[in-house]
């Protein structure tokens, strides 16, 4: 497993950098980290190559690769140099994707600056980009040499990007924490220990991937709420009208998914009321027309795991406990999508 340490980047930042001889450093960034975060580094680093790419989902595609791995190429970049990421989980997804392609595998560290990034996406070595619309469809699993976490960086986020990252901690507790779940659906957003969330989502995780890096088994409870949050998603991508975030969309899929766990008698009402109550205080409800429901449907079908074409999800079978490889019906995805609007 990769080293992951909570602590300021001047003190964490300085210290791997010492510990190993890289011929050459890039640092990866999009136009708000560029802002926000690399006039925060900037003085901690060594001569390096400044790569900046457009900020968003939109972005995380092979044309930007290209971009990354040119400059790489351009700057004359061997295999023992370093890349960097700073930034949430678009530029640790692909940049870390373009780090382990470009001359089959360098060095690269993540620096999540996002909440999102700090409790997930940052950790576990999954990296890819989305593919004709389809969200993370080429990847590699590939751990970084390490992971940077500062939690001061959260307060250069505004209140939507916290609220999209707290849908993890909030699956990461549903799935592997009553107590913990407990804790946090007693509290408002702006009530929530950011530090010690962070810690603990990280330590849920790590404990997770070590005993499955490459999601054979169970890792995959970790994909709680993404089969139809995934979906969600990658159909408001295309949607001019309204665009998600990835934890609102997670959110939705929580929602769901929890139904289908009610509704196949593996939790009971009280935790389906429970999930449904606080998601709904804090994310309201994305409002599916009729419209988008088949469109999302048809999307689950290019879930990764799926074996063949039985959509398969990850379900909660009590609190602070998931179950996983669970096949679920359109027609029980349809009814779950109902319930989430209200109408079932």
């Amino acid at each position: 497993m990769s080293t992951v340490t909570i602590a300021p980047l001047a003190e964490s930042l300085p210290a791997f950098l010492n510990s190993h001889d890289f011929s050459a450093i890039a640092v990866i960034v999009d136009n708000h980290t560029f802002k926000f975060c690399y006039p925060e580094i900037k003085a901690l680093l060594p001569k390096h190559t400044l790569v900046r790419i457009k900020a968003g989902e939109e972005q995380k595609h092979l044309a930007t690769c290209e971009l990354i791995w040119d400059a790489l190429t351009r700057a004359n970049f061997d295999r023992h140099a370093l890349v960097l990421n700073l930034g949430g989980g678009v530029i640790g997804d692909m940049g870390g994707f373009c780090a382990a392609t470009y001359k089959r595998g360098i060095a690269f560290a993540q620096l999540p600056t996002t909440l999102l990034a700090q409790v997930d996406a940052s950790v576990g070595g999954k990296l890819g980009i989305d593919f004709n619309g389809l969200k993370n469809h080429i990847g590699v699993f590939q751990l970084p040499n390490t992971v940077l976490v500062d939690p001061a960086f959260l307060a250069t986020l505004p209140e939507r990007e916290l609220r999209s990252g707290f849908a993890e901690i909030i699956k990461h507790c549903l799935i592997a924490d009553a107590a913990m779940w407990e804790q946090i659906r007693r509290r408002d957003l702006d009530e929530q220990n950011w530090p010690e969330l962070v810690a603990h989502s990280v330590a849920i995780k790590q404990r997770v991937v070590a005993q499955d890096p490459t999601e054979k088994g169970l890792r995959k409870i970790l994909n709680f709420g993404h089969t139809l949050g995934h979906a969600v998603e990658t159909h408001f991508l295309s949607q001019s009208r309204k665009r998600l975030l990835h934890g609102e969309a997670i959110a939705v899929g929580m929602v769901a998914e929890a139904f289908i766990a009610y509704h196949k008698k593996m939790i009971d009402e009280i935790l389906l009321t429970q999930i449904e109550e606080y998601v709904f205080a804090v994310y309201g409800n994305a409002r599916l027309t009729e419209g988008d429901v088949e469109p999302i449907l048809a999307l689950t079908l290019q879930d990764k795991k799926n074996r063949g074409r039985e959509v398969r999800m990850s379900l909660l079978d009590g609190p602070g406990s998931c179950a996983f490889d669970v096949p679920v019906t359109m027609a029980e995805m349809r009814k779950a999508l109902a319930y989430y609007n209200g109408e079932a």
